[in-house]
């Protein structure tokens, strides 16, 4: 297997949006394939029909284009397959390792109970499994003849060697009466002719893998690398649900978190090098391997994902994060910026990202560029503008109006300013800060009025009246 082209695989199913921890999996996979010259695939396992939705496959493909999680190929439906998946099953039944049950519901029922009742193993034991009974004229399955003494094992990266007593394993079935393939078939066969090397997935699904091994080695196929990952818990310890918050991609994109962001984050959800924690795609494909996965499951915790969220605010080329701010208000229904918006909001970004962990601290700090005068401030900012700090504004005004239009030459006016009135600075720059902003909570005083340049700086004081 190891010179063969590593292929590996996303197989999610349509019936919801793109959870966090199906889009983990993805990144898993996609970074194993990126980063060994592979190939991504993406399967949508769209059998179950009452539940799988054209809008939740749309919500899949839109999860991972945000994500920017690139597939080769065409996605490939699951449901398009079934005459495949059936032309497998009748050739187990040639060649002997599947073979048709006609026990019905109610006699399986009734052989649980009697079981149950002589305090027996429960596992239905069919009666047609070697009988050489004529077949009747009635609905039958087609069942998978698995082995009833000794061990099945599984060779796992993460896992390492994992072995079921193989009276524990049922004859699953493969085949419905109606014809249709279970999921157990379907993904073994899917996964065959797609040439999936590697099968990343979580370790909820570890008892499948010793289920489908049957599957594979009695059609005389190659078992492919199973890496099961563990799952992704909540901050208390528990299995991520509704109430841990934030359940599916499209929350943290409207959150305001970068995709990048979201690509560090869930790489270290359960993977590990050494103890890099803040590392950029890039760093992650050089990086990745299986053994780095460790086998305790993960802790969802926001306060690491702000953190992560805003080194990569920080490390986004400028013109760049304008493009995810945009998509990120279009996505969440903000009103579209103009073009001298956007161009104000480009030069600011410089002074708008420092300290900045998710776009929409970017945009509040952003109301003195994007807005046009006259404005009216905020409640809180109002309160800071009473009859006194009015005044010194007045009073600082004409200083501003001689004073060096830089960075350093405005600190200079403030200090001197605030000397002569016998003042902290801070008495001067939070009203200043409230005059210019409309605002309590912005940047620099000092770059501010450096970027709004010395006519829209006097205009917004000159505004107060």
């Amino acid at each position: 297997m190891s010179e063969q082209q590593i292929v590996t695989r996303f197989a999610p199913s349509p019936t919801g949006y793109l959870h966090i921890g199906g889009a983990r999996t993805a990144l898993f996979n996609w970074l194993f394939a990126r980063a060994n010259g592979g190939k991504f695939l993406l399967r949508i396992e769209d059998t179950d029909r009452a539940r799988s939705t054209p809008e939740a496959t749309q919500a899949i493909f839109a999860g991972m284009d945000w994500l920017e999680l690139d597939h080769d190929g065409e996605a490939i439906s699951q449901f398009e397959n079934q005459a495949r998946h059936r032309e497998v099953a009748q050739a187990m039944l040639d060649n002997g390792t599947a073979y048709k049950c006609y026990s019905t519901p109610e006699e399986i029922d009734a052989f649980r109970e009697t079981a149950r009742a002589e305090g027996k193993p429960t596992l239905f034991q069919s009666p047609w499994r070697d009988s050489d009974k004529p077949a009747p004229d009635a609905p039958y399955v087609v069942r998978l003849k698995a082995p009833q003494t000794g061990e099945v094992q599984v060779r796992d990266v993460v896992q390492k060697k994992v072995k079921w007593k193989a009276e524990t394993l049922d004859d699953l079935v493969l085949l419905r009466s109606d014809g249709t393939p279970t999921y157990m078939l379907a993904v073994v066969v899917d996964d065959h002719d797609m040439g999936v090397t590697h099968v990343i997935r979580g370790d909820d699904h570890l008892i499948n893998a010793g289920r489908q091994s049957l599957i594979y080695r009695a059609m005389d196929w190659d078992v492919p690398v199973f890496a099961h990952i563990p799952l992704i818990h909540g901050e208390d310890g528990k299995k991520l649900s509704k109430r841990h918050g934030a359940l599916g991609v499209e929350e943290y994109r409207d959150m305001g978190y970068l995709p990048a962001a979201m690509r560090n984050y869930l790489a270290r959800l359960g993977w590990s090098h050494g103890n890099d924690e803040l590392f950029t795609t890039q760093q992650a494909l050089e990086w990745f391997d299986l053994k780095g996965i460790g086998k305790a499951p993960a802790r969802l915790d926001f306060k690491k994902l702000d953190n992560v969220s805003a080194f990569h605010i920080k490390n986004t080329p400028d013109a760049a994060l304008l493009e995810h701010i945009l998509v990120f208000m279009d996505s969440t229904g903000l009103p579209p910026l103009s073009a001298e918006q956007r161009n104000n909001l480009l030069r600011a970004m410089p002074i708008l990202k420092d300290r900045s962990k998710k776009l929409p601290d970017i945009l509040n700090k952003a109301h003195f560029i994007l807005e046009k005068r006259p404005f009216t401030p905020d409640e809180a900012a109002e309160k800071l503008l009473d009859s006194v700090s009015r005044g010194i504004l007045k009073r600082l005004t004409p200083a501003l109006q001689n004073a060096t239009w830089t960075h350093e030459g405005l600190e200079a006016c403030l200090r001197d300013f605030a000397q002569a009135e016998d003042l902290k600075l801070g008495k001067i720059a939070q009203p200043l800060r409230a005059a210019l902003t409309g605002r309590t909570v912005s940047p620099s005083v000092f770059e501010m009025m450096e970027l709004l340049g010395k006519e829209e700086t006097i205009g917004r004081l000159t505004d107060l009246g």
